[in-house]
């Protein structure tokens, strides 16, 4: 029989329907204020917090709807914004330096709705509000790191050449070499010629030394690979917070831009962005004694530092493996459920630390944590000077020859080991960077936006309808129930993908969707009147009129499909927010227009003998 759905395949478009409107459900509870507190340098808020946040607010007669302690966080929940302002302000004047109180939204979900997955759409930078940061790169201190790492090269290329020198140190600019014998000069100066082109040598037979100083190129080299690394390294980061629909980009010679739509809890952004922390792993020098490095005789080849409890150590300054060969590291926990850090190294690292270890198995080593940290002191070129802390995380005999894969401990909780994997995972920064501005987008701006494009999607529906309804009469109105449940489809799909945002420019990509959608009601609606026309029946008009008109709706959304993939592929922030609300519209506009259309217009009009269609 003509224009009949067998009863799974209309229960089917019914499921897809319910479905997507029961995930989009969570979008009409709202949003409630609330204040979020959540510990610095791996500190985690406990009970004693809890209480102490608790005692606070009565104590200054605020009222809150709920608080919950969750993973070393704490988030109250207020009924209005002028309890969460003022909760916000008495809490971060009492709780000290070790905490961050941040203002937060969170969802009014229902519980049920909650445990199976329900949860309301991200919103982007312009619609939700959050942080724009513009950050500084150092670049003083990327030439200064680039020419440590010449030092310790040209010293590992003459060892290994087994050529002799006096010293190798940095002059100013330059790296001077200084050796006891002609011989040993005019074999290393072929040495460093051949393996070293992009440095000026200069060499000075009566004072036994060599010069290398960086030619203009190399030092633009050094500049440009600082930034863009940076910029690698500040995505690595970004996505570990979790962040959706992040942007960043350079911006000028030393600039980097940075938006971070919804993030409330900023000091943990900056935290995480802004840390330029690496590991090093050094022998401890057995050998020298303690108490006289402690009265200011440190040896020539040791430094003597301390851990987070100020215990001091005295260790090789010889740097058997620094952070740079990290390829990735996941916090756990040992075999005394102590947290540990796993680190995986690259094949050059794994040889290093294997030829490290082989002769010192039985000796001490020791891991090192440094952080370069912003002083409120600048130079002379008015760059900000950084304070470089080194710290003992751990102190650990070495039991066999390591390779490629070890793990190290003592960090103080399981949320400091997380941070350290995440820094470490996703690199140290090449150079240290500074935010120089801090934007923030309110809740305020971001919900205007929102009224203003739901204002524009609700006028685009409503001139959409009267128009089909005027004039395709009956099947006008099963179009705009296409359209409707095109709209809640959309919203359900973007409420359940996890990395779905939606932006302003998303919100023109539903308004573009709606006249692609209708667009394909329009092609099949237009063919059932050439085929009543031409004197068919009212049943093959319809067939007709949607297996023909099938082809055609295909071919039209799959290229604009493709070029949507496109614009994500390549675009970054708004143009990404545009292309995911239009690929997911154009998926779900053929799926209402074509088939849940044509069930209902079989349910209303197949299999029956009619003389004329309303259409």
């Amino acid at each position: 029989m003509l224009n009949k759905y067998p009863l799974w395949k209309t229960l089917m478009v019914a499921f897809i329907v319910a479905l997507g409107a029961l995930y989009a459900t969570p979008n009409l509870y709202g949003e409630a204020p609330a204040v979020q507190v959540s510990g610095l340098r791996g500190v985690e808020a406990d009970a004693a917090t809890l209480d102490q946040v608790k005692a606070q607010l009565e104590q200054n007669n605020i009222a809150y709807d709920n608080i919950a302690l969750d993973k070393g966080q704490i988030l109250t929940r207020f009924k209005d914004t002028e309890s969460q302002l003022k909760a916000r302000d008495i809490l971060d004047d009492h709780l000290g330096k070790q905490y961050s109180v941040a203002l937060n939204l969170t969802p009014n979900t229902p519980d049920w709705l909650a445990s199976i997955g329900g949860a309301p759409m991200k919103l982007g930078l312009d619609l939700s509000g959050g942080v724009s940061f513009l950050m500084e790169v150092n670049m003083k201190e990327a030439m200064a790191k680039a020419k440590a790492g010449l030092v310790g090269e040209f010293r590992n290329d003459l060892r290994n050449e087994k050529i002799r020198y006096r010293s190798v140190k940095e002059d100013g600019d330059n790296i001077v070499v200084i050796f006891r014998k002609v011989e040993d000069l005019q074999a290393a100066e072929s040495l460093l010629e051949k393996r070293y082109r992009d440095l000026v040598l200069t060499t000075d037979e009566d004072e036994l030394l060599i010069k290398a100083s960086m030619t203009e190129q190399k030092q633009k080299e050094i500049r440009e690979y600082a930034l863009q690394q940076n910029i690698t390294i500040i995505r690595n980061r970004v996505n570990e917070l979790g962040v959706a629909e992040p942007l960043v980009q350079r911006q000028g010679k030393k600039h980097i831009v940075i938006e971070l739509p919804g993030v409330q809890d900023t000091a943990k952004a900056k935290e995480i962005l802004n840390a330029t922390a690496t590991i090093e792993f050094r022998l401890v020098d057995t050998e020298g004694d303690l108490t006289s490095a402690l009265n200011g005789r440190v040896p020539a080849s040791s430094i003597l530092l301390t851990d987070r409890d100020g215990k001091p150590s005295l260790l090789k300054k010889r740097i058997m493996l620094t952070g740079d060969h990290i390829t990735d590291a996941k916090s756990g926990f040992d075999e005394y459920s102590r947290p540990q850090v796993n680190i995986s190294l690259d094949s050059a690292g794994g040889s290093k630390m294997s030829n490290g270890t082989k002769n010192n198995i039985g000796k001490p080593m020791a891991t090192v944590f440094i952080e370069y940290k912003a002083t409120d002191k600048k130079d002379a070129e008015g760059n900000i000077i950084f304070e470089k802390v080194e710290e003992i995380i751990s102190i650990a005999t070495i039991q066999a020859r390591l390779g490629k894969t070890f793990r190290i401990t003592g960090a103080g909780s399981q949320a400091e080991a997380h941070n350290l994997a995440l820094l470490l995972r996703a690199g140290a920064l090449i150079a240290p960077i500074t935010i120089v501005e801090e934007r923030t987008v309110g809740p305020t701006l971001g919900a205007e936006n929102v009224q203003l494009g739901f204002k524009a999607i609700m006028l685009g529906f409503a001139f959409v309808f009267a128009f089909m309804m005027f004039y395709y009469r009956a099947f006008g109105v099963v179009a705009n129930l296409a359209l409707g449940a095109n709209l809640v489809l959309i919203v359900g799909v973007m409420s359940m993908i996890p990395g779905a945002t939606l932006t302003l420019p998303g919100m023109a990509g539903i308004v573009l969707t709606v006249g692609m959608a209708v667009d394909a009601n329009v092609l099949i609606f237009e063919r059932i009147r050439e085929e009543i026309r031409e004197g068919k029946s009212i049943q093959q008009a319809i067939h007709q009129g949607y297996e023909a008109a099938f082809s055609t709706i295909i071919d039209a959304n799959i290229t604009t499909l493709i070029a949507a993939l496109i614009l994500f592929a390549v675009g970054t922030g708004p143009v990404k927010g545009f292309a995911v609300t239009l690929s997911i519209g154009i998926i779900t506009s053929m799926f209402t227009s074509v088939v849940a259309s044509r069930a209902v217009v079989n349910a209303v009009w197949g299999g029956k003998r009619l003389e004329k269609l309303s259409i």
